[in-house]
């Protein structure tokens, strides 16, 4: 039964985050785009956050596919994976003034810092995520959470590239033809170029610092998860 719930925890959570999405400049013609920007946070955390728990606390329900934790490699494989995935999942290639709606939000075309690796760096993210924690759980519930997860980030891939197109047309063909979803696919094809100093600034130490919290307060997250009961 929690497959199930955790799957409609994704469906759900896909409905709402890229439904708000799309609305964007609709909602932002009525509430404008800070109260929007506030709107879409507070969703999407509101969402997210329990489905988290919800995950934390059946983690090992269903069938133990494999038990590879007592491998110390393993232990290694996933601690790097998952220091990774965050460096994905929160680019912070976004002005964090805006991200916060403390300065007006604005829709551009990024291709800067990570996203000259890839385009969409919250499914690289999501993916090694997945693949660090169905790793180290071996549980079928891990197996069909991961499932879920990347083909909704696949779907919000399509999504987002639809948007964009919708928006800036020809300029975002354009940047589509300068950029890969593969992570360094376009690097190597000699499309892009990594630049390093892209990389010095204060957002993504900020991006470092929360991925060491997590590390940190990662026992008393899931002994606190395990208070929730469901």
């Amino acid at each position: 039964m929690s497959h199930g719930v955790m799957l409609a925890w994704i469906l759900v959570f896909a409905l709402v985050h890229s439904g708000l999405a799309g609305w964007r400049l609709r909602v932002e013609s009525v509430v404008g785009p800070r109260a929007y920007r506030v709107l879409f946070a507070l969703t999407s955390l509101g969402l997210a956050v329990p489905m988290l728990v919800y995950f934390i606390n059946h983690r090992y329900d269903g069938w133990l596919l494999w038990d590879l934790r007592g491998s110390a490699w393993v232990q290694g494989v996933v601690l790097v994976l998952s220091a990774v995935s965050f460096l994905f999942l929160y680019p912070a290639t976004f002005n964090l003034l805006e991200v916060a709606a403390i300065a007006k939000p604005q829709m551009r075309l990024y291709e800067t810092g990570i996203t000259r690796i890839t385009r969409h760096p919250q499914l690289t993210g999501m993916t090694l995520w997945c693949v660090a924690h169905v790793l180290w759980l071996g549980t079928s519930f891990a197996l069909v959470t991961a499932l879920g997860l990347v083909s909704y980030h696949s779907f919000a891939v399509w999504h987002g590239d639809r948007r964009l197109y919708t928006r800036y047309g020809e300029a975002f063909l354009a940047l589509k033809a300068r950029t890969s979803v593969i992570p360094f696919a376009a690097i190597l094809q000699g499309h892009q170029t990594l630049v390093l100093k892209e990389f010095l600034r204060p957002a993504y130490l900020g991006v470092l610092a929360f991925v060491v919290l997590v590390f940190v307060y990662h026992p008393w997250l899931v002994e606190r998860s395990a208070q929730v009961f469901w």
